[in-house]
C-alpha cells in the first residue's frame, strides 16, 4: 500500500528519534556474526560455499589468460594455424588479435544471466577446442569471453553482497586467488600437454575450460539470490528468508533483522536520490544522466582517480608478462624450455604476491602504494630496456641476461602488492554513495579496454620495437606515478564525510540530507514485509489445523 507524504511523516514522528539510512547502513556494515578472517570463514561454510562456487568464475577468467600462453608458442598449434606462427610476417597481430577478443567481449557481457553465460562460455570453449581454422578460433575465443567476462565480473558481485561484514573482505580475496590461480593450473597443465604428439596438445587445454565453469553454472543454483537483489526488484520477504539461510540464524534475529533493514535504506537510499537528482526522468534518457554525472566538476576527480587506477593497471604491462611471458623470455635470450619454466614461475610469483598485498594495503595505504608501485616499475622497465638495447639480440653475456630476467621477477613483486589490489580497491572507496555503481562499472570496463589494447599490440612491439616496448611501458608507469602524486588521496579508514574533505567537495554531505527519508522509506518496507510474513504464517497454521 502507497503511502502519502502526511503518513510518512506521521510514520516518521512516530518512531522519533529517527535513525538515519546511514546509522542503519553503518548498522549493517557492523553486525558481528562471529571472528573474521580464517575463522569467520571455517565458522560460516555456507557462505564460504556460496563465494567458493561464485569464485570458479574468476579461476576460469584466470584459466582463460594462462591456457594461451604456452598454446602461443606450441608448434603443434603453429603447424595448424599458420597466421600465429612466428615464421608468418605479422603473425604477432594475428596472435594479438586472438588473444584480445576475450578482454573486449568481456565488458559487454555483464548483463547476462548466470545460467545462460555457462552455456555461452561452454559453446565457446567447444569452438575453440575443435576450429578447422583461424577465423572459427577467433570466434570461439569471442563467444567464450563473453561467458567468462561475465563470470569474472559477476561472482564479485555476488560474494560482497552475501557475505557478512566481518568477511567480505576476507571473502574477495578468494576472488582474486581464484584468477591467479586459475592462471597457475592453466599454464602446468599446458605444460604437460604439449609433449603430446599432434593437435590434442593444445586441444585438450582449451576443452578442460568446461570444467569448472559447468561446476559453477550447476552448483550455484543450491544457493540463495543475493539479499540485495531481492529488495532491489521489491521481494523484501525473501530477501530476509535468503540473508537468514545465509547466516544461518532465524529470520527474527536482531542481527539479522539489523542488516535486513540496512540493506533495504540503502536500496530506497539510492531512489531518492535517483529522485532528486533526475527529477520525472526514466528509462534510456535516465541512464545516460546518471552517466554523464560522473563527469561533473564536483565527481570529476573522483572519476580520474577510479578510472586512472584501471588504466595504469593494465598500461603497466601485466597481461603482457601473463600472456606472452614465454615469447619474452625468450627475446631475452633463454632458451625455448627455459623460458616455459621461468614464465611458470613467474604466474606462481604473482600468486604469492596477491596474497601478500592483502596483508600489506591496509597498512601501508592505497597513496604510497600507488606512487612508489609506479615509480618501482618504472625503474625495472628502465633496467630492462637498458639491458636488452645493449646486449640484445645475441646476449652473448650470460649476466646480463639472468640479470634482465631478475627484473622481471622484481617487477611482478611489486605490481603484485601495488597494483594489482589498487586497481580493485580504489574504484569502490573514491565515489560517493550515488555514483559508487557507476564509478565502479565505468573504472571495470577501462580494465577490459585496456587490456584489450594491451592484447593487440605487444606482439607485435615484441617483433619490432625491441627494447622500446619496455620504454612505452616506463613512460606509462612514469605517467603513474604523477597521476598518483598529483590525483589519488589516501582513502585508508576514511568515511563518507572525511572523503568530502579529501576531495574538496560535498558529495557525501548532500546525499546525508536525503538519508532521513531513504529511513522512513526502509522502515515502512520492512514493517509491510513483516506483516505480510506473519498473515502468511497465520495461513498456513490454519491451513495445517
Amino acid at each position: 500500500m502507497a503511502f502519502g507524504e502526511g503518513k510518512a511523516e506521521h510514520l516518521e514522528n512516530d518512531l522519533a528519534p529517527a535513525t538515519t539510512a546511514e546509522d542503519q547502513t553503518v548498522l549493517a556494515d557492523n553486525v558481528a556474526y562471529g571472528p573474521g578472517g580464517i575463522k569467520g570463514i571455517v565458522s560460516s561454510p555456507f557462505v564460504f560455499g556460496a563465494a567458493f562456487i561464485a569464485s570458479l568464475g574468476g579461476f576460469s577468467f584466470g584459466y582463460d589468460q594462462g591456457v594461451i600462453s604456452i598454446i602461443n608458442v606450441m608448434p603443434q598449434f603453429h603447424d595448424r594455424y599458420p597466421e600465429v606462427s612466428p615464421s608468418t610476417p605479422g603473425s604477432g597481430f594475428y596472435k594479438g588479435f586472438m588473444t584480445a577478443m576475450l578482454e573486449l567481449a568481456d565488458k559487454i557481457s555483464r548483463k547476462w544471466a548466470l545460467s545462460v553465460v555457462v552455456c555461452i562460455f561452454n559453446l565457446g570453449a567447444i569452438i575453440q577446442t575443435a576450429p578447422p581454422d583461424y577465423g572459427t578460433l577467433v570466434a570461439g575465443r569471442t563467444i567464450g569471453g563473453i561467458g567468462v567476462g561475465t563470470l569474472a565480473l559477476g561472482a564479485p558481485l555476488y560474494i560482497s553482497e552475501i557475505s557478512p561484514p566481518n568477511l567480505r573482505g576476507a571473502l574477495l580475496v578468494l576472488e582474486s586467488v581464484s584468477i591467479v590461480s586459475g592462471v597457475v593450473v592453466a599454464y602446468w597443465i599446458t605444460y604437460g600437454t604439449r609433449y603430446m604428439d599432434g593437435e590434442i596438445a593444445f586441444r585438450l587445454p582449451f576443452g578442460l575450460q568446461v570444467v569448472a565453469v559447468t561446476a559453477l553454472g550447476g552448483a550455484i543454483h543450491l544457493f540463495p539470490y543475493s539479499p540485495r537483489w531481492l529488495s532491489l526488484v521489491n521481494r523484501n520477504d525473501d530477501a530476509l528468508q535468503a540473508l537468514a539461510k545465509l547466516r544461518r540464524l532465524p529470520p527474527t534475529d536482531e542481527r539479522v533483522q539489523t542488516e535486513w533493514k540496512g540493506i533495504m535504506a540503502e536500496v530506497e537510499f539510492q531512489n531518492v536520490v535517483q529522485e532528486r537528482t533526475h527529477p520525472g526522468k526514466r528509462g534510456f534518457k535516465l541512464e545516460v544522466l546518471q552517466w554523464t554525472d560522473l563527469f561533473k566538476k564536483k565527481t570529476l576527480r573522483r572519476t580520474a582517480v577510479g578510472m586512472g587506477v584501471a588504466f595504469f593497471q593494465q598500461f603497466s604491462g601485466i597481461n603482457a608478462f601473463i600472456y606472452y611471458a614465454p615469447s619474452l623470455f625468450e627475446t631475452l635470450g633463454a632458451g625455448y624450455e627455459m623460458s616455459l619454466i621461468l614464465s611458470g614461475a613467474l604466474n606462481i610469483l604473482q600468486l604469492v604476491a596477491v596474497v601478500i598485498c592483502f596483508f600489506v594495503i591496509d597498512h601501508v595505504g592505497r597513496r604510497p602504494l600507488a606512487f612508489w608501485g609506479a615509480v618501482g616499475m618504472f625503474l625495472v622497465y628502465v633496467t630492462i630496456a637498458a639491458l636488452v638495447g645493449v646486449y640484445a639480440p645475441s646476449w652473448n653475456n650470460a649476466a646480463a641476461g639472468w640479470a634482465t630476467v631478475s627484473m622481471a621477477f622484481v617487477y611482478m613483486l611489486v605490481y603484485g602488492v601495488s597494483y594489482s589490489p589498487l586497481g580493485w580497491a580504489l574504484p569502490s572507496e573514491v565515489f560517493s554513495t550515488a555514483t559508487r555503481a557507476k564509478g565502479v562499472a565505468l573504472s571495470t570496463a577501462t580494465v577490459w579496454i585496456s587490456n584489450f589494447i594491451i592484447g593487440v599490440i605487444v606482439p607485435p612491439m615484441l617483433e619490432s620495437a625491441g627494447y622500446g616496448t619496455y620504454i612505452f611501458f616506463a613512460a606509462f608507469c612514469g605517467l603513474a606515478a604523477v597521476w598518483a602524486w598529483f590525483l589519488v588521496p589516501e582513502t585508508k579508514g576514511k568515511t563518507l564525510e572525511e572523503m568530502d574533505d579529501v576531495f574538496g567537495d560535498t558529495s557525501g554531505q548532500a546525499e546525508k540530507e536525503m538519508m532521513k527519508q531513504a529511513a522512513a522509506n526502509a522502515r515502512r518496507r520492512s514493517t509491510a514485509a513483516m506483516s505480510m510474513a506473519s498473515q502468511a504464517n497465520e495461513a498456513r497454521e490454519k491451513n495445517a489445523v
